[in-house]
């Protein structure tokens, strides 16, 4: 599984959303969890102290970076990832969300998330599996 820095949001404010429970329940259960570098940054920069950042860096750290064997083919498949969502009149909010959504799809992984432009992109793009 790839867990979208919006699922990780919810672990972080333990909110009790059904991401923050499936994620907690990952790593509880030592699941395979791919971290791509995108979602590693996000989560690192939402810091709220240093003290924060430290303990966040060493969970991330644990789990395994998903990292493309071709960075351009990623690059290219989020770009139109975005292209198509916004030639169907499906704007995505952010175009981090689509080179999670192409992580995921290029390591054939179900994405958590908790952040509805991955329901627009899965709505175009039937590869991308999300959990919840």
């Amino acid at each position: 599984m790839i867990a979208d820095t919006s699922a990780w949001i919810e672990l972080l404010r333990t909110s009790g959303s059904p991401a923050h429970l499936r994620l907690q329940r990952a790593l509880h259960d030592a699941e395979t969890c791919w971290v791509p570098e995108v979602v590693y940054r996000e989560v690192l920069q939402g810091a709220r102290s240093v003290q924060h950042f430290i303990e966040m860096q060493k969970l991330l750290d644990t789990l395994p970076a998903y990292v493309s064997a071709d960075p351009l083919q990623l690059a290219r498949s989020a770009s139109l990832l975005y292209a198509r969502c916004r030639w169907q009149g499906l704007k995505p909010l952010n175009s981090n969300d689509c080179l999670v959504a192409a992580c995921a799809i290029e390591a054939d992984e179900p994405l958590l998330a908790r952040d509805s432009d991955f329901e627009k992109i899965a709505r175009i793009e039937p590869q991308l599996k999300l959990i919840l």
